[in-house]
């Protein structure tokens, strides 16, 4: 039997410079990199000082290109490949999420996961299937896979934002509404967002509303972060 993949990639520390105090793991699209959803963090540090930021490139190269990675392949597009493949890499990410917690001294109560496309498959699918519940899944532009297993599989409902671009022509927007509904079958609390003229990808009305998503499910209180900041 095959070695398990290691997942590795890059980190921000706690902008307070002090030990973490929650734990966020950023999962990128098909055909990057963690190098590329690590530029989220610096926005979601505004709101979370004491929190550790980890991108990890997904397990497998990009087989449509000379580079990048990717948590499952796209060559067959169908529902029954898109779920195998999701099923492979949950075990390498479940893994990867259970060394980064031991880690940092935390719990899944101090975890959120956030993804964007194929990353945000993967962090619906293992979020929803670990024992105990992770504070809260961020989800951009991605769908839920094997919606119909979702009744006997899940094991804890962290609540969910997701998030979608309504001129995606990549992962379509209808599979926002399929997901909230999905979710919402299984009891989990969804909420979600639309930008009007987005395509495949992140604006800053998606951003903030992930922010204002982080600080609720880690008990940040922004009126008092905003008031505790220096004028100018």
């Amino acid at each position: 039997m095959a070695e398990m993949p290691t997942l590795n990639g890059p980190t921000l520390a706690p902008l307070s410079g002090g030990n973490p105090q929650q734990l966020v793991i950023l999962l990128h699209g098909v055909g990057s990199d963690g190098d590329d959803l690590i530029g989220l963090a610096p926005y979601f540090q505004k709101i979370l000082p004491d929190a550790l930021f980890v991108s990890p490139h997904a397990p497998y190269a990009f087989d449509m290109a000379p580079q990048g990675h990717q948590w499952f392949s796209l060559q067959d597009m169908t529902p029954e490949a898109r779920l195998a493949g999701t099923q492979t890499a949950a075990p390498i990410l479940d893994a990867f999420i259970d060394e980064q917690l031991a880690a940092a001294g935390l719990g899944d109560d101090k975890l959120a996961l956030v993804g964007f496309s194929q990353g945000t498959m993967m962090a619906l699918h293992v979020g929803l299937r670990r024992a105990n519940p992770v504070a809260g899944i961020l989800g951009y532009s991605g769908m839920l896979v094997g919606p119909e297993l979702l009744a006997d599989a899940i094991q804890s409902r962290p609540p969910v934002l997701l998030a979608h671009g309504d001129a995606d022509d990549v992962v379509p927007v209808s599979a926002l509404s399929d997901a909230v509904a999905g979710l919402t079958a299984v009891g989990v609390s969804v909420t979600h967002h639309t930008s009007p003229g987005l395509g495949h990808g992140l604006d800053d009305d998606g951003v903030s509303k992930g922010m204002e998503f982080l600080a609720g499910v880690f008990g940040v209180d922004l009126a008092a972060m905003a008031a505790a900041q220096p004028p100018g």
